[in-house]
């Protein structure tokens, strides 16, 4: 619910007129819109109810952060009004034709001077620190002149020592303490980092072709990571798997990150490294479709055994109730269970029971 001294513009629901739908973010659906009295394209994400995000966004400013204009409160046509970035999702662009042209300056640009700082804001520099909890490439958008802006805030809870989370986010995403719903701190987002850093570094989806929830059990379970082809650079390489460490503790804080990509930066050599890596997908792509396959072989081989433990439980529950069904019978009695009773084997059981 909101604070009572949430402080933001209330817009008018009639003051909204709304376009095409352009996208879903966390409990909303997300539109193209124009604010009438304003002569101001926005975009509007339709909500259930007003919970915390406009609560959050209101006490955020920062060129990385999308722009909160205020939120419409008129049940049941409540929503959230920012500004609109016309270039989509990172998600889109890093799918499309475009991102194909994408040099170390441009992934080093976005990483450093937009992701890492934006969220450094968050959670050291901004009135309140807040975790997002949801970083992803579908809630960074680009603007018309190529800035990325992180954005969605749903999801997000303002920072106490520890926090419990409810399950929120989505799975390739999420840090392992999230999937499990475990006291989390904001190096939860430095996992997320990690694996939005990976797809503008290889322009996949973070393991494609799986399951939500046979990624939980991957990434918790088995201590499974996205593939860092051989190809990259040993320092994106590096601080990728700094990111995603399993323990809370062992990952960078992004003042760390920033420190380090401003470094990284400072490489003469990492320029041509990143590039010749980036023009040679053809040769590492396989080593990304080699894990998944692996992993998809994993998950099969795991349904397999459970199914077959299923139906070896369901035969033994067969077999014991047409023995409690026989148990009246003179037969077994003097066929099964009065040999059983009498031999060495069930003497034993009972010595070893009470000795």
């Amino acid at each position: 619910m909101l604070s009572p001294s949430a402080s933001f513009v209330q817009i008018k629901f009639d003051d909204i007129l709304f376009h095409e739908n352009c996208g879903d973010g966390s409990f909303g659906s997300v539109y193209r819109a124009r604010w009438i009295s304003q002569d101001k394209e926005v975009a509007v994400k339709k909500l259930l109810k007003i919970e915390n995000e406009a609560e959050i966004l209101s006490v955020l400013s920062h060129r990385n952060i999308i722009q909160f204009y205020g939120a419409v409160v008129e049940a049941p046509n409540y929503g959230i009004v920012t500004e609109y970035a016309s270039g989509g999702s990172l998600y889109d662009y890093l799918s499309s034709a475009e991102s194909e042209r994408m040099d170390m300056g441009q992934i080093m640009t976005w990483a450093l001077c937009v992701l890492a700082a934006g969220m450094h804001y968050l959670h050291s520099e901004a009135p309140v620190k807040v975790i997002h909890r949801d970083l992803k490439s579908r809630n960074v958008v680009v603007t018309a002149d190529k800035v990325l802006k992180i954005c969605d805030f749903g999801a997000s809870k303002f920072l106490t020592h520890t926090t419990h989370m409810s399950l929120v986010g989505t799975f390739p995403w999420m840090a392992p303490e999230v999937i499990q719903s475990l006291p989390v701190s904001e190096t939860c987002d430095t996992f997320s980092f990690g694996v939005v850093l990976w797809e503008m570094l290889t322009s996949e989806i973070p393991f494609k072709g799986l399951e939500g929830l046979q990624v939980a059990w991957l990434v918790v379970e088995k201590n499974e990571r996205l593939t860092i082809p051989s190809g990259c650079p040993a320092s994106f390489a590096e601080l990728m798997r700094s990111c995603w460490a399993s323990e809370p503790k062992d990952r960078p804080m992004f003042k760390q990150i920033l420190a380090t990509l401003e470094s990284m930066s400072n490489d003469s050599q990492l320029p041509q490294q990143c590039n010749s890596f980036l023009h040679n997908k053809a040769e590492w792509r396989c080593e990304i479709e080699a894990t998944l396959e692996r992993l998809k072989k994993l998950e099969r081989d795991l349904s397999t055994k459970e199914q077959e433990l299923k139906e070896r439980e369901q035969r033994l529950k067969m077999w014991e109730r047409k023995l409690i069904e026989q148990s009246s019978s003179p037969a077994l009695w003097t066929c099964v269970l009065q040999p059983w009773l009498s031999s060495g084997l069930y003497v034993n059981m009972q010595n070893r029971q009470n000795p």
